[in-house]
This record gives structure tokens, sequence and C-alpha cells, in this order.
């Protein structure tokens, strides 16, 4: 019956089925409705009282109420989902602890290597999905599945509160399309977002558990990668990401950005914020839906209204007049 789930046995789940609508009964009442004998149905509804599912009140013979459903049997399902919960987090210890044990009598059990397109990409969906407080990633190309294709499992994500941080290398933002449809609406829903002139490797990190990089960044080489579990390995790679962390540039919405007082209009703000984060004329025309010539101009007008000689100087001088806060 549909409350075994939650621990209940058929003949108890119907000795309190028979009981939400026979409220204030006996013993003797309720076996009748169900066909049982009065000793049996005594011995279920003490259960009943027991479990929080029903009162008896005071008096000779006894009378039973059913507590309230929607408020008793969702107690117990908490309560299981709590054991489940529980029974979850000592699998995950005693995981840790039996990869331990063989990594200590087998290193290689610390990486494993993936050597076809359906294992790495099996592998990237288990550390995304398995998350569950933040994923960290370096992001450049070539891909393994199209980029952006996981948007919406990215947003349920966050909503649970896992944390994405992501450093982009320079050729993901100039990736045609990239940028507008997915780097940005990725911030837009909570990412952290950086950037990098380039990055040393492709990396997906899940909590502090386990990590993927690609075997290699050479055309092919994105079809093999290295799944490290937790060792001192995956404690490199973290150092890593958050040194380089450091080092990048904040990335931010270029979506309608408030102009303040004396300040440049809305078009000229986002400009500047592709600037900063070093993105290709390319890539700042498809964002906004310019030219290349357009974006040209209005690069080298707003250079020389800053004074500057690059695009860096350029960026300097609006972060010194406020402008990029």
């Amino acid at each position: 019956m549909e409350f075994d789930v939650v621990g209940l046995g058929a003949e108890t789940q119907l000795v309190y089925t028979a009981l939400v609508g026979l409220p204030r009964s006996t013993a003797s009442q309720v076996a009748g409705a169900c066909g049982m004998s009065v000793g049996a149905v005594g011995r279920l509804l003490s259960t009943l009282v027991k479990d929080g599912l029903a009162t008896r009140s005071a008096g000779r013979p006894p009378r039973f109420t059913a507590a309230a459903p929607d408020v008793a049997v969702t107690e117990l399902i908490q309560e299981r989902e709590r054991r489940l919960d529980a029974a979850r987090s000592l699998v995950q210890q005693l995981a840790d602890k039996h990869r331990e044990a063989h990594r200590i009598s087998d290193p290689n059990m610390a990486v494993e290597l993936l050597t076809t397109h359906e294992d790495v990409s099996a592998a990237v969906h288990r550390l995304t999905e398995g998350a569950r407080r933040q994923l960290r990633a370096f992001d450049r190309p070539p891909y393994v599945d199209r980029p952006g294709s996981n948007l919406e499992n990215q947003r349920q994500r966050q909503r649970t509160g896992v944390a994405h941080r992501v450093i982009y290398d320079r050729a993901a933002m100039d990736w045609p399309g990239r940028l507008q449809d997915d780097i940005l609406p990725s911030i837009r829903t909570g990412e952290q977002a950086r950037v990098l002139a380039e990055l040393p490797l492709k990396l997906v990190i899940s909590d502090d558990r386990s990590a993927i990089i690609p075997f290699s960044l050479a055309p092919g080489g994105h079809s093999a990668a290295y799944l490290i579990h937790r060792s001192p390995m995956l404690v490199a790679l973290e150092a890593l990401f958050e040194a380089e962390w450091e080092r990048a540039t904040p990335l931010q919405d270029t979506r309608s950005p408030v102009a303040r007082p004396g300040s440049p209009d809305a078009d000229t703000l986002a400009l500047l914020r592709l600037l900063a984060s070093g993105c290709s004329d390319a890539a700042i025309a498809r964002t906004q839906g310019w030219s290349q010539r357009t974006t040209q101009r209005r690069i080298h007008r707003l250079m020389a209204e800053l004074a500057a000689d690059t695009r860096f100087q350029a960026a300097a001088q609006a972060a010194r007049r406020g402008w990029l806060q």
C-alpha cells in the first residue's frame, strides 16, 4: 500500500484509514469497520498512538481519533527523509573510507582515465549534478558538449544553494554566441564569473570531492580525461583554481547597467564592462547587436574621450571616474 514507504504495514494502514472516518471510536467499532479482531485492532491502535498518528481519550472503553493526515503522515515522511539523508551521509563516508583504503594499496585509484567521449560527458554530468555546496571551473575550448546546453540545470542547482564560480578563457568569450546566450544569462542567475586571457587547462571541481581535467587540449584531446578523486592531486587543483581566481578580472552583467550622475549612457557602460573583461571586437559586437564597424567606432570614440591609448587604459580611467562600480 501507499504508506509502506514510511514504515506503515498493510494492517496499520487499514486501521488508520478506517479511523480517519470514525473519530472518537472504540477499538470494537474500528474492528467492525476493518473486519479484524478487537485484540489485533487494539494493538494497532496503540501503535498509531505511539507514532503520533492517533490520540486516545480517557475513560472506559477508551476512544481513539486519527491525527490530521496532512500533519501526522507528513511528519512520518519528513522523518524518513531525515533517516535517508543520514544513510546517504554514511554511504559517502564509507565510500570515502573505502576509496582511501584502496588508494593506500593502489595509488592509481586516485585517478581514473576516461577514454571515450561518452564516458567523459557522463563523468562531467555526475560531478555537476552531485555537487552540494559549490562547483568551480576553468572554461575554455574545445568543448565536449554544446556550450550552454546545461544552463537550465545550472539554474536549478543554484536555486538549491550550489554556488558556481567559473573562470573563462578569453577564447570562450569569443566563441560565437557564447557570451550573450550562455555566460551572461548564467551571471544573471547568480554565477560568479571572472576572465583571464589564457587558462592553463580545462577543469571542473565538484565540492572538494572530485575533479575532471582533459587528457590534452590538442584537437581530439578532450575525448579522453582524468577523473581525480580526493587526493593531494585534487588539493593542488583546488589551490590552482583559487590562485587563478584572485588574478582573474570579474565579469559583470552588461544588461541595462544603471548610469550614475555624470556617467555615460547605458550602452557606453556596457561597452566599458566588456572592454574591462578583455572581450574582442567580435564578441562585443555580437553581445550588443552592433556591426563590427559600429563597435570599433564606439571604442575609438570612448578611448579618445578617456585620453587612453589602450583598452586597458580606457578601463582603468573609467574605473577611476567611478563608472565601473
